[in-house]
């Protein structure tokens, strides 16, 4: 069947040996080790090349190729493996504040996460947030911080919704909004649309790559390479001055191969 979900291929591809038994433990590590396989990559939308979304696709495209994906792609897949070994997920739908001025009007839902229901509670597990990429689940509990080895991060809630948000260097930061309401693959089509082909999205005007790997954060914003350790702060920056240097950051710090000639995508830089 065209859209069976090939567990052995995606545990290989993400180098998860082993049992995979359903706990807490076995969810951190398939979460880590997603994360430090499956790079975050917005190349279709900035190329404006179709996002599909179907199980066949998103298998063809970050688990049989050295591609990655964003958030639909990314937590779709994850959802798809964790349900294969037996976990109970649910997939929802966020609003993204990252960007967004605390006292800015809520956008649509243009982010998808998952709720994981196991014998100790309820987690969030997330593996597409690109601005902020989350290393582990996190309990669903309210006003405690929760520290995992590359940040801190603390859940809220207020008027029906939950807020993420992630300590960085200067404080506090939204991630996004949501409430646990299941979406169905309608929900995640429409939102897909509209991220991947909405001129004023981040991800259709800018190159956007990120990684987590060895403790640390790597992070493309169109030539701006950066290297973070724990909550954002800094350890090393520079600019990309040439596509032969972009097509050396995407093979051996994003381990990407794009879908075009690395000169295409650098031409396509604005500014």
């Amino acid at each position: 069947m065209p859209n069976e979900f090939r567990l052995e291929n995606y545990l290989a591809r993400i180098g998860h040996s082993g049992p995979a038994a359903i706990s807490l433990e076995t969810l951190k590590r398939l979460q880590l080790a997603h994360l430090e396989a499956i790079p975050f990559e917005a190349l279709d939308p900035f190329l404006r090349r179709p996002v599909q979304l179907d199980s066949a696709s998103v298998q063809a495209k970050l688990v049989d190729s050295r591609r990655g994906g964003y958030c639909f792609e990314h937590n779709l897949l994850f959802r798809s493996a964790l349900q294969a070994i037996g976990f109970q997920v649910t997939g929802l739908a966020g609003r993204v504040r990252w960007m967004s001025p605390p006292d800015s009007p809520l956008g649509p839902k243009t982010h998808m996460m998952l709720k994981v229901d196991l014998t100790e509670g309820a987690y969030l597990a997330d593996v597409g947030f690109g601005a902020c990429l989350l290393d582990a689940p996190l309990q669903l509990k309210t006003d405690v911080e929760q520290a995992t080895s590359m940040g801190t991060y603390r859940l809220t809630q207020s008027d029906g919704l939950f807020s993420l948000s992630a300590k960085r260097q200067g404080g506090w930061r939204t991630m996004y909004v949501f409430d646990l309401h299941p979406q169905i693959q309608a929900d995640y089509e429409l939102g897909n649309w509209f991220t991947s082909t909405n001129p004023n999205i981040p991800l259709t005007t800018r190159l956007i790559m990120e990684r987590l790997a060895g403790g640390r954060r790597y992070r493309l914003v169109d030539r701006l390479l950066s290297t973070e350790a724990r909550d954002g702060e800094v350890v090393a920056e520079r600019t990309l001055r040439s596509a032969s240097e972009l097509s050396e950051a995407m093979r051996d710090i994003f381990k990407v191969t794009p879908p075009v000639p690395a000169e295409e995508i650098f031409g396509n830089i604005g500014g």
